[in-house]
């Protein structure tokens, strides 16, 4: 049971400057999941120059562009999470997709793309991941860090990532819109 804000599962955090956590500052995290024991999403708008390498690579014909590797976040730099924008929402998982909200689904990059191609109009996949521990999470929204909001679809396929904290934030309209026009250093302000 949740003593804090409710599940962020398949919504957006959008960190609030000036986030103190260089590897947070103005990033736009989707989540995975979040429960009493934790809660664990990836960066979406942190492209990096690297791209998929061999066996992955036969994953690049779904990618959008930006066609790289994205930054998910800082824990378990090794492990790698893709995500996929299904052609339709999926009831149930399978060996090669699992639901996580609406139209996203996690995809398991040991299977042959051409077993979800047709099901699939986008995969993005993410090195490392952003996690928090039991309350850990909840603490950070109450304390302001985060704005918890909604998630298109197409957030975390953004073809202008670096934009993407803007975006999200205008979208909202009234006072978060104007959040998005704050320089990157506040002491200019």
């Amino acid at each position: 049971m949740f003593l804090g804000p409710a599940p962020t599962k398949g919504r957006l955090l959008v960190a609030t400057p000036p986030l103190e956590d260089p590897n947070f500052d103005r990033t736009v995290v989707y989540m995975l999941e979040h429960h009493d024991q934790g809660a664990l999403g990836v960066i979406i708008n942190r492209p990096t120059p690297e791209q998929l390498a061999e066996p992955l690579d036969r994953w690049s014909e779904l990618q959008p562009s930006p066609g790289s590797m994205f930054l998910g976040g800082p824990v378990e730099t090794d492990a790698l999470i893709a995500l996929a924008l299904t052609k339709q929402p999926l009831d149930e998982a399978t060996d090669e997709l699992a639901p996580v909200s609406g139209t996203i689904a996690s995809a398991d990059l040991t299977t042959d793309p051409v077993f979800v191609a047709a099901r699939v109009d986008a995969v993005r996949v993410f090195r490392g991941y952003a996690g928090w521990g039991p309350g850990q999470l909840e603490s950070e929204i109450e304390a302001g860090a985060w704005l918890v909001l909604d998630a298109e679809p197409t957030d975390v396929f953004a073809t202008e990532p670096d934009a993407l904290w803007r975006t999200v934030l205008r979208r909202q309209g009234g006072r978060l819109a104007w959040l998005a026009e704050a320089p990157d250093d506040l002491s200019s302000n």
